[in-house]
């Protein structure tokens, strides 16, 4: 029997029975598609196809038309790269870690969390693809092949290298848990539905029968999945960071951008689930799935991780102070004084100050709060890559060879179609996937005879 606490909001409120767990998921997948839902995927559907235009003249005419310089070789791609991971970081999380550690609250975002994780993946893999000018040329060389080239290998020992290993393994964990996760709700979809339907739903759902031996199975799947899954939570921005940390660059050679970044992208990463299930809840109406009670204990672990990513800021000044290196202390100096001063307080707004609103129990319960500062901590999220990246180029040992980077239409149409991508492979899972997992929960309700007793 489930017991819950007195003390405790219910993780599903509105009295729900099993029936009404399977209706009301489910009716978002069978039904026509609603005004809401066709206006955000059209919508997200016209930003990609107008971001299409600058990703189509960048392959066609080559990474000139970025506003990259001799000085400046990273800038907006890489940034793009590195925020598109850590908005994926959430979802390992929560499908792995927080299962491992039993929370209940997970159930009702687990799954858009984990197909969040997968859409973030594809967007940042593409940077450094697109980064390469000519990829169908070689994009294949940054994979260990067998070749007739005589030994020529990949640079083992380059963190650019081990970034393909960790965020391949990375998103194919991810798909594979992801995907189990669907099948019992696919089997449910199936078993409702006729025709072709049923016939689509019952290939997905690869013949699913929901004999206890079945979800023994799938269980048991699930914690080893998770098992695997959890050290990528680490491991994965952690190897993203070494791109940078590996180098003797001023302000990027430091031993603590790994767990740094790794709270970084969890905060992020927390921030755009809550954007995604604000929105989710309102236009599917699940708000007694996705309810105030969920959307706190997101706030609370961004408050946690904001001040991590805070404390970090400060560290960084201190040891660049400590250290005695007159270039990286120049490095911190004129990233808060120089000309991108802007970019570096618009970071320390949204990152550090921000969050700490969510300490007030009236702002971190407020949907219309919640939802304009992840946004506000997501902009700053993008800036705290910004900052890391370009102005630790831009001004080098040679005062002859300082630049300014500014980016170009081609620069922010790229950006704008990973948004148009992302957004639209997401609006097409909540309408023909159930966005919410329907099998774990219905395992969190009351028992019905305790329902019949009140």
């Amino acid at each position: 029997m489930q017991v819950t606490s007195s003390v405790r909001q219910p993780l599903v409120t509105g009295g729900k029975t099993y029936h009404d767990v399977t209706h009301d998921v489910a009716r978002q997948v069978e039904g026509k598609p609603s005004v809401g839902w066709l206006l955000a995927f059209l919508t997200a559907a016209g930003v990609l196809a107008l971001g299409s235009i600058a990703l189509i003249a960048t392959l066609w005419e080559g990474i000139g038309m970025w506003g990259l310089n001799k000085t400046i070789g990273w800038a907006w791609d890489i940034t793009n790269f590195v925020w598109w991971v850590g908005i994926g970081h959430a979802g390992t999380l929560i499908s792995a870690v927080l299962l491992l550690f039993r929370q209940k609250w997970r159930t009702s975002i687990n799954r858009a969390a984990e197909a969040m994780t997968i859409f973030a993946v594809i967007c940042a893999a593409m940077f450094p693809v697109i980064h390469m000018g000519r990829p169908w040329l070689g994009a294949y060389w940054a994979l260990p092949l067998p070749n007739t080239f005589g030994s020529l290998w990949v640079n083992f020992n380059s963190p650019l290298l081990w970034d393909v290993f960790a965020i391949s393994t990375y998103f194919s964990v991810s798909l594979v848990f992801w995907y189990i996760g669907l099948i019992p709700d696919f089997a449910t979809i199936r078993d409702r539905a006729t025709g072709l339907r049923k016939v689509i739903y019952g290939a997905l759902s690869f013949g699913w029968d929901g004999a206890a031996k079945t979800w023994m199975r799938y269980e048991s799947v699930s914690l080893i999945l998770a098992g695997l899954a959890t050290p990528l939570v680490l491991s994965v921005h952690t190897i993203v960071s070494f791109d940078f940390a590996t180098s003797v660059i001023p302000g990027w050679h430091t031993t603590i951008f790994p767990p740094y970044f790794v709270a970084g992208a969890i905060f992020s990463g927390f921030a755009m689930v809550l954007t995604l299930m604000i929105i989710t809840r309102k236009v599917f109406k699940l708000e007694d799935y996705i309810t105030i009670g969920h959307i706190e204990l997101m706030n609370i672990v961004i408050i946690i991780t904001g001040s991590i990513v805070g404390i970090a800021y400060i560290t960084e000044f201190f040891i660049a102070w400590y250290s005695g290196v007159e270039a990286e202390q120049y490095a911190f100096i004129n990233r808060a004084t120089g000309p991108y001063w802007w970019a570096y307080w618009s970071m320390m707004t949204c990152n550090v100050i921000s969050p700490q609103l969510f300490w007030f129990k009236k702002i971190r319960t407020s949907i219309v709060a919640t939802f304009l500062l992840s946004l506000v901590v997501n902009i700053g999220m993008w800036f705290e890559r910004f900052v890391i990246i370009v102005t630790s180029l831009h001004r080098d040992y040679l005062p002859s060879s300082w630049a300014m980077f500014y980016p170009t239409w081609a620069d922010v149409g790229v950006y704008l179609f990973t948004f148009g991508l992302f957004f639209t492979l997401f609006f097409l899972f909540a309408k023909f996937f159930p966005v919410i997992n329907m099998a774990e929960v219905k395992s969190v309700l009351k028992s019905s005879s305790e329902k019949v007793a009140k």
